[in-house]
C-alpha cells in the first residue's frame, strides 16, 4: 500500500472579502515547502466566507481558478466550499473535487445546514465518494453533516477510507465537535480530517484522526500549514480484524438483524420528535424545545417566574 500525504491549510479568512488571493498564495508556498503533498484540503467557505449574498453558479470563474491550481501543481484539490445558487435561485453550501489534471471528480452538497442559523441554505441529497488510485476511496462531508453519524456511516458503507471534512466552527461547541470527530473516526474505522478555518471564519482547531480514533495532529487557535502522510493499510486491518484487534463495527452493522425504524417516513412523526417543537432560534429566556408557563409558586410571595411544562407522549 502506497503511502499517501495530504496537507491541511486552516487560514486566517475574512467574511467580508474574498480569501481567493490568500488561498492561492499560501497553497503555492505550502507546495513549495511540501512539494511531496499529494492532496490539500482547505476549510469550509473558505473562498468567500458564510455570507450567502456571495452565492453564484456552478461552474464559476472561481471554481475554474482553483481547477487551474491543481493541474499547476498536480495535487488532489478540495478547496473548501461556497455558496452556490442553483438555476432556480436555491442556495447550498457545496464543495467542489478535483483531480491532478484540474477535473471536477464532483461536487457535495451539504446535507445539514447549520439550522436555525444556516436558514437561507437548503440541504443536499447526494453523497459523493471518489477513487485516488492505487491509493484508496475518499469520501467527503461538510461541518454540521459529522453531528448526524448517519452520514459518516453511509459514506464508509460505500468504501470510504478517508472522510475528509471541511468545517468552519467559530462558536463554542468547538470541543464537542472534536469528540465527534473522533468517535466518528472510531466508529468506522476510517481517517477523518477534520480542517477548520480561522478569523471571521473560525476558530482553528483543526484536527487529523486515525481508524481507532487516536488523534495524529491536533492544531491550535491560529494559521496553520498541516502536511500528514498516512497509509490506508490501516484502515483495512482494522476493519478486518476490529478496532485494536476488538470490535469489527462495519461488518457488525452489516450483518444487523434490525431495521431501524426511525428512519422511515413514519418516524418522522413519532410523538417525542413532534414535541420538540419548531427548528426555530431560541428568543431570550426560552425553554429549548419544551413549552413554558408562567406559574406562581405556592406558599410564597407573589413573584412571577418560567417553569417547563411536562409533555405527555
Amino acid at each position: 500500500m502506497n503511502p499517501f500525504a495530504i496537507a491541511g491549510l486552516q487560514l486566517e479568512l475574512s467574511a467580508v472579502h474574498e480569501n481567493v488571493t490568500l488561498m492561492r498564495q499560501k497553497l503555492d508556498v505550502l507546495m513549495s515547502v511540501y512539494p511531496w503533498v499529494q492532496m490539500v484540503v482547505f476549510s469550509e467557505l473558505a473562498a468567500y466566507g458564510p455570507l450567502t449574498s456571495n452565492a453564484q453558479p456552478l461552474p464559476n470563474p472561481t471554481e475554474d481558478e482553483f481547477r487551474a491550481w491543481a493541474k499547476r501543481h498536480g495535487i488532489w484539490l478540495v478547496p473548501g466550499s461556497m455558496f452556490e445558487r442553483s438555476k432556480d435561485g436555491t442556495i447550498y453550501n457545496t464543495a467542489s473535487v478535483i483531480d491532478p489534471h484540474g477535473e471536477i471528480v464532483g461536487r457535495y452538497r451539504k446535507m445539514f445546514p447549520f439550522r436555525p442559523y444556516e436558514e437561507q441554505v437548503e440541504s443536499g441529497t447526494e453523497f459523493l465518494v471518489w477513487d485516488v488510485p492505487d491509493v484508496g476511496r475518499f469520501g467527503i462531508s461538510i461541518c454540521y453533516d459529522l453531528w448526524f453519524p448517519e452520514t459518516a456511516r453511509t459514506l464508509a458503507a460505500m468504501g470510504a477510507e478517508v472522510i475528509l471534512h471541511p468545517t468552519l466552527t467559530g462558536t463554542i461547541d468547538r470541543d464537542v465537535e472534536l469528540a465527534i470527530v473522533r468517535a466518528t473516526a472510531a466508529q468506522n474505522q476510517c481517517f477523518v480530517f477534520g480542517i477548520n478555518g480561522f478569523g471571521d471564519c473560525g476558530n482553528g482547531r483543526s484536527i487529523i484522526v486515525g481508524p481507532a480514533g487516536e488523534v495524529l495532529y491536533q492544531g491550535q487557535s491560529a494559521p496553520e500549514m498541516i502536511p500528514f502522510e498516512i497509509n490506508l493499510s490501516r484502515v483495512r486491518r482494522s476493519r478486518e480484524v476490529g478496532l485494536r484487534g476488538l470490535g469489527q463495527q462495519l461488518k457488525s452493522f452489516r450483518e444487523r438483524k434490525v431495521e431501524f425504524t426511525v428512519y422511515s417516513p413514519e418516524g418522522r412523526e413519532w410523538p417525542y420528535l413532534k414535541s420538540l417543537g419548531p427548528l426555530v432560534k431560541p428568543e431570550r429566556g426560552s425553554y429549548a424545545g419544551l413549552k413554558a408557563k408562567e406559574v406562581q409558586p405556592k406558599d410564597a410571595a407573589p413573584t412571577r417566574g418560567l417553569q417547563p411544562e411536562t409533555v405527555e407522549l
